[in-house]
């Protein structure tokens, strides 16, 4: 069946939206091409033959009267091997593909594939002709980079006999590999898959969350978990350490496939990234960091109405890996340059504004992205499951956590990092206020934690907050009388929080051990510092002065912790607490 191609002429500009009619017939969410130099839009709204358009470059010297060419086709995203260490801009056009074709600058209206046509890839076939195959059955495999084997699979929607499959042997994403037998006829497969990027991948069902994302951060992982195929959201003020602290999930966390999606941020902080993650090893394997990892930027200073596309563009890749059986994290930052996004084009468009200018649909379309989250079974003849994980950083004006985008988002996602800029100024990183932040998934993933590092690891993280919380309620008082006019018994209170403040939940991201802590080390250091906290209890009890506890030796030793190298740290840590023991009896000994 032949593509229906409709032309029609530019009516009206306004920006990055244009209307165009004599376009009766035209779909939602088409792509089309604009003007004379055939820029990449979308269509957004109908109205008889009147069609309203997004377009995803620059539309300066355009006229009315120009043409409008519409594709028939959604705005889809290409699937296949080759995504990886790849950079993208908001609508997968690979951006180290067209700086050799242009420069410094993106040209407007280059077109150019998203994934390269000419380089053959090694395909190993693991099933054979007459067997029945149905969506994501796996075809065979490719080594994508050192660390991750793609898995070629048979598109969701397709089901039947498999005729014939290739041998093993080198092949480019175009040649026909297998052909199956459908209802509809004979269909050929290529390593390469299409995917509208608005239409989410299906499964079969999702599960529960029950198993944590790791991430090595003291604060995340101990305090305020999220689980494998999660949503969280980092709300916070300028200078707060957003970036960074997403910056530090994609490098560390347990997903073994990262897609970042730069949205509207300033690309000196995509520079960062890009400069950083060749030279940095992953903790498990040992290779480069960019083996796993695709990188989507669509910055400040690129076109607006392209925000809206990086971040489907970004969670349908997340999802085609996924569906082969992996672990993915996604990173948006950030969701408040999207809604920013969304606020020019609902102005453009005359649209009636919600709360503080934003559109009344805000809220439907960030749940839509954040949605597209989580841990499932996937389809196939196996049962396989993957998951996809979604953090999003939220830039409030000011701080101020009671603007729209940062409710809306609190009321879809699960986990809460608030980012405090009096933490910030103190030079507390990460930021995360203790008090501000919660996780919705502690319960379920508890079982994970006390089964596989250790049986009483949740009294001991809600015995450190019951703490933490006692601190914040004595802290209006020292601010009155002072910590040295406080009973023993709460001076010790107030030492033993200051203990899991300072050196539990900071930690250094520009520390060679420190950023980085496994799970059975923050087991440990949580453990170290609660019996701590019930020594010094009971030392004071027994009429021990303060000053004397803090001049233990074994204090300072549990304050760098965490710069023990992670893979000696057992023994380490059963001699400091070894020593503490002794120092603190030794102190009552004197006592008596």
């Amino acid at each position: 069946m032949s593509k229906k191609i409709l032309k029609g002429k530019i009516v009206r500009i306004s920006g990055p939206v244009i209307e165009a009619n004599s376009m009766r017939g035209a779909k939602m969410y088409d792509v089309v091409r604009v003007g004379d130099e055939n820029l990449i839009g979308e269509i957004i709204r109908l109205n008889e033959d009147v069609v309203t358009i997004q377009v995803y470059e620059d539309t300066n010297g355009l006229k009315p009267g120009e043409k409008v060419v519409s594709t028939d086709m959604p705005l889809s995203v290409e699937l296949g091997p080759g995504l990886l260490t790849n950079i993208y801009d908001g609508i997968q056009r690979p951006l180290p593909t067209i700086y050799d074709e242009t420069g410094d600058f993106i040209e407007r209206g280059v077109e150019t594939n998203a994934i390269d046509r000419k380089k053959k890839w090694h395909f190993k076939p693991t099933i054979k002709a007459g067997d029945k195959v149905k969506g994501c059955d796996i075809l065979g495999e490719v080594q994508e980079t050192s660390i991750i084997l793609h898995k070629i699979m048979v598109p969701p929607d397709i089901e039947g006999t498999l005729l014939s499959i290739e041998k093993e042997g080198k092949f480019t994403v175009e040649d026909d590999i297998a052909i199956i037998k459908t209802d509809q006829g004979n269909l050929k497969l290529q390593m390469l898959q299409k995917w509208p990027v608005r239409k989410a991948r299906p499964v079969k069902e999702k599960y529960d969350p029950s198993i944590p994302l790791i991430t090595g951060q003291r604060v995340i992982d101990t305090f305020f978990p999220v689980a494998k195929g999660g949503t969280a959201a980092i709300p916070g003020g300028f200078g707060t350490g957003k970036t960074v602290m997403l910056h530090q999930l994609a490098k560390w966390s347990d997903a073994q496939v990262v897609i970042y999606v730069g949205c509207g941020e300033r690309g000196n902080e995509m520079t960062d990234v890009l400069k950083e993650f060749p030279e940095l090893k992953d903790p498990k394997t040992g290779e480069s960091l960019m083996n796993r990892t695709v990188l989507i930027a669509n910055t400040s200073n690129m076109p607006v109405a392209a925000r809206d596309a990086s971040v489907y563009t970004g969670i349908t890749i997340a999802e085609y890996y996924r569906d082969m059986g992996f672990d993915v994290a996604l990173m948006a930052d950030s969701t408040s340059r999207l809604a920013e996004a969304m606020r020019e084009i609902s102005g453009r468009l005359e649209e009636m504004p919600g709360e503080e200018g934003y559109p009344a649909y805000l809220a439907s379309r960030l749940a839509e992205f954040y949605e597209r989250a989580g841990r499932v079974k996937l389809l196939g003849s196996k049962d396989k499951e993957g998951s996809v994980s979604v953090m999003g950083a939220v830039s409030p004006p000011g701080g101020d956590f009671s603007e729209p985008v940062a409710q809306n988002t609190l009321r879809i996602v699960k986990v809460f990092w608030a980012l405090d800029s009096d933490l910030a100024d103190r030079r507390h990183f990460p930021s995360i206020n203790w008090l501000k932040s919660y996780s919705l998934y502690l319960d379920e993933i508890s079982s994970w934690w006390n089964k596989d590092v250790g049986e009483n690891w949740l009294q001991l993280r809600n015995k450190a907050m019951a703490l933490l919380q006692k601190e914040s309620e004595l802290q209006e008082i020292v601010k009155l009388v002072g910590p040295d006019a406080l009973p023993p018994k709460e001076r010790a209170l107030l030492e033993s929080a200051r203990m899991i403040r300072e050196d539990f939940l900071q930690q250094s991201a520009f520390h060679d051990i420190d950023t980085y802590c496994p799970e059975k080390k923050q087991y440990e250091m949580l453990r170290i510092m609660s019996k701590f906290s019930d020594l010094i209890q009971n030392a004071v009890e027994k009429n021990v002065h303060m000053d004397d506890i803090i001049s233990i030796k074994s204090r300072e030793s549990i304050a760098r912790m965490g710069t023990v190298p992670n893979k000696d740290f057992e023994k380490r840590f059963e001699k400091v607490e070894n020593d503490l023991e002794n120092e603190i009896e030794s102190l009552i000994r004197e006592v008596k």
